[in-house]
């Protein structure tokens, strides 16, 4: 069981990942979108999609230096375990307060405004459950374990010297199920249900997070409406026209 979930699992879910962004592309390219909805309803979203987005920008931040750059490499440089420990909670922490604020917001928004509701795709559906879970699992490890101790972990759970090295030894393509078994269940339960996330990523909305409009530079003009009077009786004016009621349900003026 150690080596499907640690060894095995990660590569499925991988090439899930990989293989489901290039099948999309090729299926459903005009549905490669976030599938916005502020049309529908913008009061909620002007605070949730902030906090969200900048809060998961922050978390992601956290988990790239934290997973890719061992421990080695800050220790060369002067930063020590302590100082890294102190920084990494207290970052994580705002930012894992503001994603959970603003995925609250998003969830609540999404499932009380009945238009944005009838929008909402399955397979987003059970996206959010599982985000949702993935990060109320990342706040018990970053505050419930590295701030409060929770666990048995007094001076929080260094996760470098674990976490971090299978996650790289993953990458590099020779993996080990030793450090992951040796974690902690939250920690272990925080990886597996990120992998299963990643899994099932290019089937939702959550696709439009590599998408980037690079070609919007580079496309011609597009003309919405001309500028020439093109055989008007006059030129048009600037700004907004009464509209006349009578040229519009064709009736003739008295004579």
């Amino acid at each position: 069981m150690k080596t499907f979930l640690w060894i095995v699992l990660p590569y499925i879910c991988l090439t899930s990942f990989v293989v489901g962004h290039f099948w999309r592309y090729k299926y459903d390219k005009f549905g490669w979108t976030s599938r916005s909805s502020e049309l529908y309803e913008k009061r909620v979203l002007s605070w949730a999609s902030p906090l969200f987005h900048f809060g998961i920008l922050g978390v992601l931040a956290g988990h790239v230096v934290g997973l890719l750059v061992p421990e080695s490499w800050t220790s060369a440089v002067g930063i020590s375990e302590r100082t890294y420990h102190v920084v990494a909670v207290t970052l994580g922490t705002i930012a894992g307060v503001a994603t959970v604020v603003g995925l609250v917001l998003l969830i609540y928004r999404r499932r009380m405004t009945p238009s944005v509701l009838r929008v909402t795709s399955v397979a987003d559906k059970a996206m959010y459950p599982l985000l949702g879970a993935v990060i109320a699992l990342g706040i018990v490890n970053t505050i419930g374990v590295n701030l409060l101790g929770l666990g048995g972990h007094g001076g929080g759970y260094n996760y470098r010297s674990t976490v971090a090295v299978w996650f790289r030894d993953v990458l590099m393509f020779h993996p080990s199920a030793t450090q992951m078994s040796g974690a902690p269940w939250s920690f272990q339960l925080h990886a597996l249900l990120a992998l299963a996330l990643l899994a099932v990523w290019p089937f939702t909305r959550l696709v439009h997070v590599l998408a980037a409009p690079i070609g919007y530079a580079f496309r011609p003009y597009i003309v919405y409406r001309s500028r020439e009077p093109q055989g008007a009786s006059r030129p048009p004016r600037r700004g907004w026209e009464e509209t006349d009621r009578r040229a519009e349900t064709g009736a003739r003026s008295p004579r």
